[in-house]
C-alpha cells in the first residue's frame, strides 16, 4: 500500500494477484464506478492502477488488512509528515535558551533537537484536538496513544527527535508540553524540574482515586490513575485545596511509574484496603449491616427475663387501599413466643400502645409478672424514654436499640424466621420481587404514564390479614422449639410457660393503666360516682373526698382496656396524686315482678355503698356550737373634774345642733 495525495490505496495487481477480488470483477466495479481509482495505469512513465482502499466494500477492505496490516498506521504516518512544519518560535526560544547557559552541553544542536521535539508534540495535540480528523484516522474511541507513540518512534531518524518511546513516558511529555510549554523539553540536568509539593505513596493514592462518589471500577481506578501520572487528570485534597504532582509519582529513572490493571486490582482488593474503601463509600446503614463487628450473644434461661419489639408491615396487600397492613410484634427471648401483637392502617403511637396492651392482658389471664428487661427500636419509643420506658418505672431494664440497626433487635431475626418457616408456608405471595428461586413474588405490571406500577395477583381485606396473622402467630408458637437439644419435645409456648422467671415484679396494673390505658378526664357527681366510658363507677369510699384539692372535684380516669376494648380496672387521679381506684356501677331492674337475682345483689351493693356515705356523714357530723361578739371590757369611772363655769354665756353658739340623751336613743330603738 501506499498514498497518493493524502488517499491511502493499493494497487490493483495486488487486489487481484493476492485473491481479494478477481480480475473480471474488479473491471466491473471500475467500468459501474463502484470504486475509485485515483491514478490509472499504463503510459510511458508505467504507472499502475491505484485504488482508494476506502472505496472498497467493507469485506474487501477487511481482506486488505488482513493481508496488508498496518494500514491505519500508515495514515497516521502519513498525515504526521503531511502536516509536520518547525515551529520557529520554539527555535528561537531554544537558541536563546542555550545562548543563557554555562554549560558546554547546551549547543545549539541540542537546542534544535529540543525545537524538533516541539514541533513534533505540536502535531500530535493537533490531531488531539481535531476530533473528525482523529476519528477518521484512529476510528471512534478515545485517543489511541499506543499508536501514536508507535508512529511518532518510527520518525525518530526522519525528524531527529528523542521523545520517549514508550506509551505512558509519550504521553505525560505530551501532557507536559500542554501544561508547562517549552520549558518541560528541556532537561531535568539543566534545573528545569518543577518543586515537588507532596510525598504520598502510590497505595494511598488509588485508595483516594477509588473512593470518588460515583463508585468507580476498578478498571476505572486504572484510568484516572494513568491520566494523572501522564499530567491528563488534576487530583487534588479537597479539604486542604493542595494540587497532587505527577512528578511525585515517578520511578528512580523519573518516569512515570506505571502500574496494570492488574495491580490496581490487587491494591485495592487487600481486604484492609477494601474495608476502607467500602467504609467510605458505603452508607452507615449499609457498612454497619455488613462490614461492622457484631456482639456475640447466648441465650437467658427464663422466659419473661427480656423481650424484644418490632414492626413488620405484612406481605399482602389491603383491596381497598392497595396498602400494607402494619403489625408490631412483641416476643419473648428465650421462648421466641410472640406475647404480643398489634395491627393498624398506621404506622404510629397507637401501633405501639395497643401491642403493650396486648402483652399485658396475656399477662394478667395468665398471673404472670411484669418482665424484666425489654429492647426496643428508637423510631417509635423514643417518646416513652422519660416515662413508661424509664428503668424502673414498668421494666428493671430498658434498652434502645441503635438507630437502623435492626441486627441489634432480637425480633429482627424472629421476624424473618417466622415468615420463611410459618407464613411462607399458608399462603402465597410471600417473598421479595428482588428474591431468587421461590423466595421471588411474581407482579403484574401496568403499562401506565408513571410506567411504574405493579399489581399483586389478589388483594385482601383487613380483617382477613389480620385474622391470617394471628393464626400464623399461634402456629409459630405451638411449634416445636428450635433449640431441642435444651428443650426436647417442647413447643415454644411450653418452654414460655415452664420457665417463667420467678423474680418477676408483681403485675402493676395501676402503673401500666397510667402510662399506656386509656384516659379520660371526669368528674365526681354527688360524692359518689365518676362517668367513665358512658358508665358509672362507685368511689371506693367516700373518704376519698378528703384526697382531693379544695374545691375541685376534677379528676382523670386511666384504664386498660379488655380486647373488646372496655375498661376493666379504672383508677383516678388529681394531677400525678392517685384518688382512688373505682367499682363500676351495677344497676339494677326498677320493675320488681322483673327482678333476677342479680338485681338484688346489685340492689345491695348499691344499698351498701349509700348506707357507707351515710355513716361516713354521721361519723363525721358537725357538732353546734354558740357564738357572740366579744364585747369591750368598761373601765372604772375616773375622778370627776370641776369646770369653772364660762363667763358671759348667755346666748348658745351658732354651731351647736341638739344630740339626744341616752335615754332618748333607747326610746327611739324601743319605737322602731
Amino acid at each position: 500500500m501506499e498514498h497518493y495525495g493524502n488517499i491511502r490505496c493499493i494497487s490493483a495487481r495486488d487486489l487481484i494477484d493476492t485473491g481479494i477480488i478477481t480480475e473480471s470483477c474488479y473491471r466491473n466495479w471500475v467500468n459501474r464506478d463502484r470504486i475509485k481509482v485515483v491514478r490509472r495505469g499504463g503510459g510511458a512513465k508505467g504507472n499502475y492502477a491505484l485504488v482508494a482502499v476506502d472505496s472498497l466494500p467493507t469485506t474487501c477492505k477487511e481482506k486488505v488488512e488482513e493481508k496488508f496490516p498496518g494500514g491505519p498506521a500508515m495514515d497516521l504516518r502519513h498525515w504526521i509528515l503531511s502536516n509536520y512544519e518547525l515551529d520557529q518560535a520554539a527555535v528561537t526560544y531554544f537558541m536563546d535558551w542555550a545562548a543563557r547557559q554555562h554549560s558546554d552541553k547546551a549547543t545549539g544542536e541540542l537546542a534544535r533537537k529540543y525545537a524538533v521535539n516541539a514541533s513534533v508534540l505540536n502535531c500530535c495535540i493537533r490531531l488531539y484536538e481535531n476530533a473528525r480528523v482523529r476519528k477518521r484516522l484512529m476510528g471512534e474511541g478515545a485517543y489511541k496513544w499506543d499508536m501514536m507513540a508507535a508512529t511518532i518512534e518510527t520518525l525518530r531518524e526522519e525528524y531527529g527527535h528523542d521523545l520517549p518511546a514508550s506509551t505512558l513516558r509519550f504521553r505525560k511529555k505530551v501532557n507536559e508540553y500542554k501544561q508547562y510549554g517549552y520549558e518541560c523539553l528541556i532537561s531535568g540536568k539543566f534545573g528545569n524540574q518543577c518543586a515537588r509539593k507532596v510525598d504520598y505513596k502510590t497505595e494511598r493514592l488509588i485508595l483516594s482515586l477509588a473512593i470518588q462518589e460515583n463508585k468507580p471500577y476498578n478498571s476505572n481506578v486504572h484510568e484516572m490513575y494513568i491520566a494523572f501520572v501522564c499530567g491528563e487528570r488534576d487530583v487534588w485534597d479537597p479539604e486542604t485545596g493542595e494540587v497532587f504532582n505527577p512528578d511525585d509519582f515517578t520511578d528512580k529513572n523519573g518516569d512515570p511509574k506505571e502500574l496494570s490493571e492488574s495491580t490496581i486490582n490487587n491494591v485495592l482488593n487487600k481486604p484492609n484496603n477494601k474495608l476502607l474503601v467500602e467504609h467510605a463509600l458505603m452508607g452507615y446503614t449499609t457498612f454497619m449491616h455488613e462490614q461492622m463487628p457484631h456482639v456475640h450473644r447466648h441465650n437467658g434461661e427464663f422466659s419473661l427475663s427480656q423481650i424484644t419489639m418490632d414492626d413488620v408491615d405484612l406481605t399482602r396487600k389491603l383491596k381497598d387501599t392497595k396498602q400494607r397492613v402494619h403489625a408490631y410484634y412483641a416476643y419473648d427471648v428465650v421462648s421466641q413466643c410472640v406475647i404480643g401483637a398489634s395491627y393498624g392502617r398506621k404506622k404510629d403511637q397507637m401501633l405501639v400502645v395497643d401491642c403493650f396492651r396486648d402483652m399485658f392482658r396475656l399477662i394478667e389471664r395468665n398471673g404472670w409478672g411484669i418482665p424484666s428487661g425489654i429492647e426496643v427500636e428508637n423510631h417509635l419509643m423514643s417518646e416513652y424514654k422519660e416515662g413508661f420506658l424509664q428503668a424502673g418505672v414498668a421494666f428493671n431494664f430498658v434498652h434502645f436499640c441503635a438507630p437502623q440497626n435492626s441486627q441489634e433487635k432480637y425480633a429482627e431475626p424472629l421476624n424473618g424466621a417466622k415468615k420463611r418457616s410459618v407464613i411462607h408456608r399458608n399462603h402465597v405471595g410471600i417473598g421479595r420481587f428482588y428474591g431468587k428461586g421461590k423466595w421471588r413474588t411474581e407482579y403484574k405490571k401496568v403499562s401506565d404514564e408513571q410506567n411504574d406500577t405493579y399489581e399483586d395477583r389478589e388483594y385482601f381485606s383487613y380483617e382477613q390479614l389480620v385474622a391470617d396473622d394471628r393464626r400464623d402467630n399461634a402456629e409459630w408458637n405451638n411449634a416445636p422449639h428450635p433449640n431441642q437439644k435444651k428443650y426436647p419435645g417442647m413447643t415454644r409456648w411450653q418452654v414460655l410457660v415452664a420457665n417463667i422467671n420467678p423474680t418477676l415484679r408483681k403485675y402493676d396494673k395501676l402503673t401500666l393503666s397510667r402510662y399506656i390505658g386509656e384516659r379520660v378526664d371526669t368528674s365526681i357527681r354527688r360524692n359518689s360516682t365518676v362517668r367513665v366510658a358512658y358508665e358509672d363507677w362507685w368511689l371506693s369510699d367516700t373518704s376519698v373526698l378528703e384526697r382531693l384539692q379544695p374545691n375541685d372535684y376534677k379528676v382523670t380516669a386511666y384504664y386498660l382496656p379488655d380486647d373488646e376494648g372496655k375498661p376493666t380496672d379504672v383508677y383516678i387521679f388529681q394531677g400525678d396524686r392517685f384518688i382512688d381506684k373505682v367499682e363500676k356501677v351495677v344497676t339494677y331492674n326498677r320493675v320488681m315482678a322483673e327482678q333476677t337475682d342479680e338485681d338484688v345483689a346489685a340492689y345491695i351493693e348499691q344499698q351498701k355503698k349509700i348506707s357507707s356515705f351515710g355513716k361516713y356523714v354521721r361519723d363525721n357530723a358537725i357538732g353546734k356550737v354558740g357564738t357572740a361578739i366579744i364585747q369591750p371590757v368598761e373601765e372604772e369611772a375616773a375622778e370627776s373634774l370641776v369646770l369653772p363655769p364660762v363667763a358671759n354665756m348667755e346666748d348658745p353658739d351658732e354651731a351647736y345642733s341638739w344630740q339626744p340623751t341616752v335615754d332618748e336613743a333607747l326610746r327611739g330603738i324601743a319605737d322602731m
